[in-house]
């Protein structure tokens, strides 16, 4: 058992005075390239990374959900009744499984009450998805509980639906890599489709995360802003969604668009490309091609759709400052904070760290929290 996997057995068993008969567990994921393609039905690579969230519960023999949170002020609770209409409490962190058990049961499932306790060490608002890691943790948790039997990719479409009824209308990657991904593997999603490919990850490479300590916050305004500008953009092009757009045509009906709807469209339909080619370069450990592909789209994100802050675009040229600018580094995430992610050989490590310990604090008058990961397993549940 991992840390959190303890810790949530042994919250249950202070909190609730019995044991636990279930654990379930989802990982937090880290985009390596492919950012806001996902509701353009384009195309993403994340993978799953180290830290995730835990449940254990037992079957309470009600009609109830009762929870308890661990990592919520010192522990935090929440109760509500099993039901097909979702009823928003006060408490955001519990209206995500309100909003799960309500799609669950619409879709004509029989949910019935459990206690939970809920722990989980994905950095809040660091960009690595930990709403998507709660939701794929708790849709498991009890589609294996109650034998529904649905398979973890409808579990991932159902928390996109609950973060949609929690006012973030988000694509389906974060939910799909935490449900569906592999060890030592990134997954290309193709998110039309939601046709899965397995990409190797060289075992001669590390995934560092280097977390800004500037929170975003997603159910603002400017995730659900940009979509818009794509969708608009879409429309004056013709076409269902700008994964079937090309430069061309975008160049071609440049005059019918503002120039804001332009550079939000040219970075989508460019990041599509890049995720492709990223395929390439990993298939070929081409680590030169990685990097190209990754600072060019960390360019357009700041430059083409305005997602960066100053303390992330100051990380990146940290990273690249220290091991060259064949660095492989980028944003990572939704943007307006959260992290950056970089593919680096074991043996550049220590003077990232360093470079990073050296500079960042300079810039933004925070330390910034840096995180060394492989791919991990995705979603995994077990009776205890």
């Amino acid at each position: 058992m991992t840390d959190v996997r303890v810790k949530s057995k042994e919250g249950f068993v202070s909190h609730f005075g019995c044991e636990p008969e279930f654990l379930s567990y989802a990982p937090g994921r880290v985009n390596l390239i492919g950012e806001h393609t996902d509701y353009n039905d384009g195309f993403v690579l994340p993978c799953a990374i180290k830290f995730g969230t835990a449940m254990t519960a037992k079957v309470n023999g009600t009609n109830k959900m009762r929870l308890f949170a661990l990592d919520i002020d010192g522990g935090d609770t929440d109760e509500f009744e099993c039901s097909a209409t979702f009823d928003a409490g006060s408490k955001t962190w519990a209206n995500y499984l309100r909003a799960m058990v309500a799609l669950i049961m619409q879709k004509g499932h029989k949910v019935e009450g459990l206690d939970i306790a809920i722990t989980g060490d994905i950095p809040l608002g660091a960009g690595l998805s930990s709403s998507a890691s709660l939701e794929v943790t708790f849709g498991n948790l009890v589609s294996q509980v109650f034998g529904l039997n649905i398979p973890l990719q409808e579990i991932a479409l159902i928390g996109q639906a609950c973060e949609a009824l929690n006012g973030c209308k988000c694509g389906i990657m974060d939910q799909t890599i935490s449900a569906c991904g592999k060890a030592n593997c990134a997954l290309l999603i193709d998110c039309r489709s939601l046709k899965l490919e397995q990409v190797k990850v060289p075992s001669d490479l590390d995934i560092l995360i280097v977390n800004s300590n500037c929170k975003h916050e997603l159910v603002g305004g400017e995730y659900n802003e940009r979509r818009e500008q794509c969708e608009n953009a879409a429309k004056i092009l013709g076409v269902k969604a700008l994964r079937d757009a090309t430069m061309e045509m975008l160049d071609a009906k440049k005059g019918e668009m503002d120039d804001v709807t332009y550079r939000r469209a040219r970075h989508v339909i460019t990041e599509d490309d890049r995720v492709l080619e990223a395929v390439k370069a990993f298939e070929q450990g081409n680590l030169d091609k990685l990097a190209t592909l990754m600072y060019a789209s960390h360019c357009s994100m700041r430059d083409d759709f305005e997602i960066t802050i100053p303390e992330i675009d100051g990380l990146v040229e940290i990273i690249r400052k220290a091991i060259g600018e064949n660095a492989a580094v980028r944003m990572t995430g939704g943007g307006f904070g959260g992290s950056v992610v970089a593919v680096v050989e074991p043996s550049k490590v220590e003077q990232v760290k360093q470079a990073i310990d050296a500079e960042y604090e300079k810039i933004s008058g925070k330390k910034a929290t840096i995180i060394e990961t492989h791919a991990f397993d995705g979603a995994a549940f077990t009776k205890l």
